[in-house]
């Protein structure tokens, strides 16, 4: 076995611990588990003009966030477009790093100051949160 060159992060010289950052020498492929929150929302309006005024509103609002939230690895608006009855109007789509960043955001200063700018224009919403195991990182 042949220890590698010193990991100058660490200052570590053993072999043992070259173990342990190895694989990121090599280019091997980590994985982690990625919390996605999927949000889905029917927006106010009577007229299609305005709500797409509103999903125009909701969807600058949550892109403001990027950058913002720790955690937030991913964040992504999408405005629906098929305009069929049963459709949603818009989606947020995210992946965060871990629960604890998904909890986090739901409590963070500037997520509850979107949530409350944007109070009213959300007339109905449906979430689903899952986990994907050993996502590459």
């Amino acid at each position: 076995m042949v220890a590698g060159p010193t990991n100058p992060s660490t200052s570590c010289t053993s072999t043992s611990c070259w173990r342990a950052q190895a694989p990121e020498a090599i280019g091997a492929i980590h994985t982690v588990d990625t919390i996605k929150h999927i949000v889905m929302w029917k927006v106010a309006g009577d007229s299609a003009q305005t709500r797409a005024t509103s999903a125009t509103k909701v969807k600058r609002a949550f892109e403001a966030l990027r950058g913002r939230i720790p955690g937030l690895q991913y964040l992504e608006v999408g405005v629906d477009f098929s305009a069929v009855d049963y459709a949603c109007d818009m989606v947020l789509y995210t992946e965060f790093d871990s629960q604890a960043s998904l909890d986090a955001y739901a409590k963070h200063p500037d997520h509850l100051r979107v949530r409350e700018e944007l109070e009213g224009l959300r007339i109905a919403r449906y979430q689903v949160d899952y986990v994907v195991a050993g996502a590459k990182a």
